[in-house]
């Protein structure tokens, strides 16, 4: 006994008690690992985020005003309208220089959103003086939209990216498409993005156009997980080209951030950017994901499915599905029917609403 509580021995037993108590008397603590801070979780920041601009002042302001969402939750009134004047103060500051740079049939539509604006930035610094939190909800949302729509006004002329000449029979959309899905339950609408898919959201516009997907079954249903549609009834697995008879498969596609290119058929594993967010992540529900084999990450074909987020399950940076899979759109209404839908349920028709023109056959 007198050796082992000697000096270095009593700090051994004092780590040990340690890992004890942490181990196995506070096992709540367990998720004390994951990521910090909140991740971005409305769809329309996300598209808003994803858009290849660089409007820096814009997107400041965008920003500042996307940052008040924590403080609204929290009730943080005082700091809400210190924020909402901050927003004003670069509104103010920003509004001649970001018209000045928009094509001149543009600056009279810009300079009237920028009035608006500031009517809505003057109409939240009065609902959170009043602590009218659902106001100034509905209020930044119609603000925010107004900034994205400006921002629009700043993409390129041109597609921005390349695409591999290996693709060149694939489909592409070459923008951004808004589509109609209709359900057994009701319908959904999305935003499918091909700035930063342009072949899984070609291919899904295309099939999309040609009905596919019309009277498709549901075909797999895991709560909190996944929805999964796509797969034709019969023997094939996915879309056969009648012209080659071949069943057409479209690869994994996956942008990040500040990368000049797209990758293609490369996981993030194989990168060995285990912690990398895409730019298109699976971070909120209605999340749209192309599928492909448990063997294969370039035999995606027509089935698709739609992301369950449930935070506790898929936490931020930690799910299983960014960088294995592509994203390549967003539900933006309609979420109350996306959270009905089971195996039992039908995909009735996705219509394309507008963005059909983004679509080529081919390079």
């Amino acid at each position: 006994m007198q050796n082992f509580l000697s000096n270095q021995n009593k700090h051994y037993l004092f780590l040990i008690l340690i890992l004890i108590h942490v181990c196995f008397l506070k096992p709540t603590q367990v998720f004390a690992d994951l990521p910090t801070g909140n991740a971005v979780k409305d769809p329309n920041a996300i598209l808003r985020n994803s858009l290849p601009i660089k409007q820096v002042e814009l997107q400041e302001i965008q920003h500042k005003l996307e940052d008040t969402s924590d403080l609204v939750r929290g009730g943080r009134w005082p700091a809400l309208s210190k924020t909402v004047t901050k927003c004003q103060s670069l509104l103010k500051k920003y509004k001649s220089r970001i018209i000045e740079e928009l094509p001149n049939e543009k600056q009279k539509i810009a300079e009237n959103t920028f009035l608006d604006l500031k009517n809505d930035f003057d109409n939240l610094q009065d609902e959170a003086k009043s602590k009218d939190k659902y106001s100034f909800i509905t209020t930044r949302r119609e603000a925010l939209d107004k900034i994205g729509g400006l921002e629009e006004y700043f993409l390129p002329n041109e597609f921005p990216y390349s695409i591999p000449s290996e693709f060149d029979d694939l489909p592409r959309l070459l923008g951004r498409a808004k589509v109609n899905i209709k359900t057994s339950k009701g319908d959904m609408q999305a935003i499918i993005d091909g700035f930063n898919a342009p072949l899984t959201a070609g291919a899904f516009i295309d099939l999309s156009s040609k009905n596919f997907y019309s009277n498709m079954p549901i075909n797999r249903a895991e709560e909190f997980f996944v929805l999964q549609t796509g797969d034709p009834v019969g023997n094939e697995i996915g879309y056969i080209d009648p012209e080659t008879n071949v069943e057409r498969h479209v690869p994994l596609e996956i942008r990040i951030p500040n990368e000049s290119e797209t990758f293609y058929n490369e996981t993030f594993e194989e990168l060995g950017l285990y912690t990398e967010t895409p730019t298109l992540p699976f971070a909120t529900l209605g999340t749209l994901g192309w599928s492909h084999s448990s063997t294969a990450v370039d035999d995606g074909s027509s089935q698709f499915f739609f992301f369950l987020y449930e935070a506790e399950l898929n936490p931020a940076g930690r799910n299983l599905i960014d960088g294995r899979n592509a994203a390549f759109g967003y539900v933006i209404e309609g979420f109350e029917v996306l959270e009905e839908l089971t195996k039992d349920d039908t995909i009735i028709s996705i219509d394309v609403l507008n963005g059909m023109d983004k679509l080529k056959l081919n390079a």
